[in-house]
C-alpha cells in the first residue's frame, strides 16, 4: 500500500512522530480519489488487515527465533518488514477512523488495564514467564517469591 506518489513534504511523519489524525485524513483522501470508500467497511478493512498480518508473519515463518532478532542488520528484510508493517498499520488506522476510535486513548487505556493485570515484578531481573495452572503465561519472580505470602493473605 506504500506508494512513492504519497511521499511529500506534508508527510504526517516528522522526526519519528506519527500524526495519526493526519494519516487518517490522507488515507480517506486516497480512498476517496479512487472511489474505494463504499468498500472500506470496518469488516472488509479488518479482513484485509489480517491478510497483511499474514504477509508480515510470512517474513519470519522459517526464521529461528534468534535469526528474527537480527533483522535490523538486514536492509532488504528490514525494508520488506517495514512495508508489511505499514500495510497492517494503515488498515488498523482506517478501522479506527471508521469506528470512531481514538487510537492514542485506546492505547493508554489498554496499557493501564495491562499494568493492573500484569504488575511489574519486584525484581524484574530475576523474573521469568511461566505457564500458570490456568494455562496462561504468568510472571515467576524467582525463589524469593516462593517464600512470600500470597497476596491478600
Amino acid at each position: 500500500m506504500s506508494h512513492p506518489e504519497h511521499a511529500s513534504a506534508a508527510s504526517p511523519i516528522q522526526k519519528g512522530i506519527l500524526d495519526v489524525a493526519t494519516v487518517q485524513r490522507r488515507l480517506r483522501a486516497f480512498s476517496d480519489a479512487r472511489g474505494w470508500e463504499p468498500y472500506q467497511t470496518p469488516k472488509n478493512l479488518a479482513m484485509a488487515m489480517v491478510v497483511e498480518a499474514g504477509e508480515l508473519v510470512e517474513i519470519f515463518q522459517w526464521m529461528t527465533p534468534e535469526a528474527s532478532t537480527r533483522v535490523a542488520g538486514q536492509p532488504e528484510v528490514q525494508r520488506h518488514l517495514g512495508e508489511e508493517m505499514a500495510d497492517v498499520l494503515v488498515y488498523l488506522l482506517q478501522i479506527a477512523d471508521r469506528c470512531g476510535i481514538d487510537v492514542a486513548a485506546a492505547i493508554d487505556r489498554k496499557m493501564a488495564l495491562n499494568a493492573a493485570k500484569y504488575p511489574a515484578p519486584a525484581d524484574a531481573a530475576n523474573a521469568t514467564l511461566v505457564l500458570g495452572a490456568n494455562g496462561k503465561l504468568v510472571v515467576d519472580e524467582g525463589p524469593a517469591a516462593a517464600t512470600a505470602p500470597p497476596s491478600g493473605a
